[in-house]
């Protein structure tokens, strides 16, 4: 069994096929998605995180207007870059809406991925320490943010407050209980994959992920996912975590699906260098679904993770999407046991 979801990278464009073409349309548009992939039964709705760019921006009113307009689904990121974050405005934002939505958020964050600008988080405030890299300043601010959660005063309250306060050290609010078990790490290596484990954060992979030892990339995500599990064990926490990767999966049902994606899907892995470092890239998957569901079958990584990331096209629509969740969860999940 896979708890399934759907990964939007919300795009925005006024190109003459994209039915999202401007900010407002892919934040409706994007509510309007949650609500029908959980009409359909889909487990849950995730959403990238980019700045400087015509897509999704800051995450938190986006989430918990889904919250507000849903039930069951959960709602995520797949990741928020910590390098632009106050690790403490965003328990605020991230507790209030965990409480609108019932306690459904699954947060996804991380170092994060290049961006359109140079250092773009400079003009949010950021710089890292005296010694630090960007990725330590994002794993500074991703600890500070796991500290918070917890919930444990550690503010000295005012002694002629303008309201009562309880006793002791004050803690920021709203606080939303077992919140800091539902925080993901994107994970590009192993080396990141142990240190999320050690964290007690939950472990997300996507469909890129630096090149250890140049194996095909469901294989080299399939061992990060069992390094990761290992140095979980070896941490000894309590409760047991989850693990995600994302795919792009389109099932050929129609003319439309095979004008859209019908070249698509047969291509292998690309590698190429990212960050000054050798990346490997995920094939995407685009046949007739009794043809799917053999591919499906060969990758290691999905059988590994107990999450499945659907990667969308999201500027194709709302109702396009959604056919393409149905098609993935009636012509696909039950043969693979996904279901």
């Amino acid at each position: 069994m896979k708890n399934i979801g759907f990964l939007s990278f919300g795009h925005w464009s006024a190109g003459a096929n994209s039915q999202v073409r401007s900010a407002a349309d892919v934040l409706l548009q994007s509510i309007e998605l949650a609500v029908a992939a959980e009409e359909l039964g889909l487990d849950g709705a995730y959403f990238r995180v980019h700045h400087y760019a015509r897509q999704l921006a800051s995450p938190f009113p986006l989430l918990a207007a889904i919250g507000a307009r849903t039930s069951k689904i959960e709602i995520g990121t797949g990741v928020i870059d910590m390098r632009y974050e106050n690790p403490l405005y965003m328990v605020e934002d991230a507790g209030s809406a965990d409480l609108i939505a019932g306690g459904r958020l699954q947060l996804g964050i991380s170092r994060g991925s290049p961006e359109q600008v140079i250092d773009g988080w400079q003009h949010f405030g950021y710089a890292p320490a005296e010694g630090e890299t960007q990725a330590d300043m994002a794993r500074r601010h991703a600890t500070v943010f796991l500290q918070m959660l917890e919930g444990k005063g550690f503010a000295q309250p005012n002694p002629q407050p303008m309201f009562p306060n309880p006793p002791g050290l004050l803690r920021l609010e709203p606080h939303s209980e077992g919140l800091r078990d539902r925080i993901w790490w994107g994970a590009a290596s192993d080396a990141t994959a142990e240190w999320a484990a050690g964290m007690g954060m939950n472990l997300q992979s996507s469909t890129l992920k630096f090149d250890e030892t140049g194996e095909p990339f469901h294989v080299q995500q399939a061992k990060q996912i069992r390094t990761y599990r290992a140095a979980w064990d070896a941490a000894g926490h309590a409760r047991t975590p989850r693990v995600s990767v994302s795919r792009s999966i389109f099932p050929l049902m129609d003319d439309r699906d095979r004008m859209y994606f019908g070249r698509g899907g047969t291509e292998g892995d690309q590698f190429g260098i990212i960050d000054q470092t050798r990346a490997v890239f995920g094939r995407g998957y685009a046949d007739a679904p009794d043809k799917l569901i053999e591919q499906l079958r060969q990758d290691e990584a999905i059988a590994e993770a107990d999450t499945l990331l659907l990667t969308v096209p999201n500027t194709l629509g709302v109702d396009y999407n959604a056919h393409i969740i149905e098609s993935i969860l009636t012509q696909v999940a039950p043969a693979l046991g996904w279901r």
